[in-house]
């Protein structure tokens, strides 16, 4: 079974939601982080460390693009982008871009961006960080 990268990042979406949810409750007030038939569901999904983050990005021609260097979740604790890291070698030259998770595709095991190009996306403006 290859699930497509938008139900992986929605199921880390589900995770860091359900979190952040039982971190913010006040002590005493309810039961702090989750029961053990949400632990097996929760194992069951993807991680973002292990699964996504790191991982190569390809185009439908087989070819390295990029890398998923992080993942933003909206505020509606929605995964909306990937932010993945287009050329650069030890850090130099590295040009971060912001990709709809609806863009990607798994296929073979592998992520896919159809008709990207290590120049399309450095073409793209560059994604930084709010400060």
């Amino acid at each position: 079974m290859k699930p497509n990268i938008l139900v992986a990042m929605t199921s880390v979406a589900v995770l860091l939601g359900a979190t952040s949810a039982s971190l913010g409750q006040v002590a005493g007030s309810t039961q702090l982080g989750v029961a053990a038939a949400e632990l097996r569901e929760i194992t069951s999904g993807w991680s973002a460390k292990r699964q996504i983050l790191g991982q190569s990005v390809y185009n439908d021609k087989n070819e390295r693009v990029g890398q998923v260097e992080d993942i933003i979740i909206a505020p509606d604790k929605a995964v909306s982008y990937a932010i993945v890291g287009a050329g650069g070698f030890l850090g130099l030259g590295k040009h971060d871009v912001a990709i709809p998770v609806n863009q990607f595709k798994v296929k073979d095991g592998k992520l896919v961006l159809a008709g990207a190009t290590k120049e399309t996306l450095k073409a793209m403006p560059e994604f930084e960080y709010a400060r």
